[in-house]
């Protein structure tokens, strides 16, 4: 994967004592910066992120509601940057994802961002989803605990973006799944082996040979999610979850982290390995398949595969 080039930040409102408007990322990282220090509350206006702290706890809530709060090439690099100066700063010991409203978690990537079209430098249009999967990695190994509040529904890139922080509590009424199989696709192996480290062969393999909708007790069943808690509840359980593991020992945090990390990641499959499942997953992206399932997603029908 190559390193994710430099953010070229749109224009964005900032609540701080009055509305200021910025146009370049180092005046919002400048802002973050002063705010983390003074442990007050960020607001991010009119824009499709929010943040905000309190006693060393940070929520962020995805806010594109018009898009089920979907992951976009913009939010993902304002994550990415939003987590590396949170965890610059060493005062944010617990952070909360969760969805705007109660509609949406996050419904996953864009599937219009997805390539289709046959070309030389497919791997050139696969490297636009890098910046996906580091800000996979970025949340994996923050030093401090991650809690996704799963405040509504949780599909494709969204449901890896649950499992990759450390606690997952779902409202009851939530559904999520994995429908690469339903589009033709090849998930990474690097999001295959996501799956398999934090719920299991037995889990991953029917939630993406099947390409189901899970909800209810399903969903602990198969490791999806650790607590399911009544909606009316949800967020009273999980910032208690949170300011709980934020009081404790940092240096005991950040180790306890730390090492699990390690002990995950102490087994990688080999390189031969990688290549050929690289490959798989770049055919996928070349097939008639694909485009057929891109095709009757937006349609809303059901897809006529040809396994080519």
């Amino acid at each position: 994967m190559t390193a994710l080039t430099e953010l070229n930040f749109f224009s964005i409102h900032i609540e701080y004592a009055g509305t200021v408007h910025y146009s370049r990322a180092d005046f919002f990282v400048n802002y973050l910066d002063t705010t983390l220090k003074s442990k007050q509350e960020i607001s991010v206006r009119d824009n499709i992120l929010l943040v905000k702290i309190e006693n060393n706890v940070c929520t962020l809530t995805l806010n594109r509601p018009e898009k089920k709060n979907s992951l976009s090439p913009e939010l993902v690099e304002i994550l990415l940057k939003t987590f590396e100066d949170l965890a610059a700063d060493d005062t944010v010991r617990a952070i909360v994802i969760r969805g705007f409203g109660n509609q949406a978690f996050c419904s996953g990537y864009d599937i219009r961002a997805l390539p289709t079209q046959s070309s030389d430098d497919i791997n050139e249009k696969l490297k636009k989803l890098n910046p996906v999967e580091t800000l996979f990695k970025t949340v994996v190994n923050y030093p401090y605990p991650v809690i996704a509040m799963v405040n509504g529904m949780a599909f494709g890139a969204g449901c890896e973006l649950s499992l990759c922080c450390d606690i997952r509590i779902g409202a009851d009424d939530i559904r999520m799944g994995m429908p690469p199989a339903r589009l033709g696709l090849v998930y990474p192996w690097s999001g295959l082996l996501r799956f398999v480290q934090v719920i299991g062969f037995r889990s991953t393999r029917e939630i993406f040979f099947t390409g189901r909708t899970y909800e209810s007790n399903r969903l602990k069943e198969l490791g999806l999610v650790d607590y399911l808690i009544p909606r009316r509840d949800l967020e009273n359980f999980t910032h208690q979850m949170a300011a709980e593991m934020a009081s404790n020992a940092p240096l005991a945090l950040k180790g306890t982290k730390r090492v699990l990390n390690l002990l995950v990641n102490a087994s990688q499959p080999a390189e031969n390995s990688i290549k050929e499942a690289e490959s798989l997953t770049e055919a996928s992206f070349l097939s008639e398949d694909l485009k057929e399932g891109q095709r009757a997603f937006l349609e809303k029908r059901k897809p006529k595969f040809k396994g080519q």
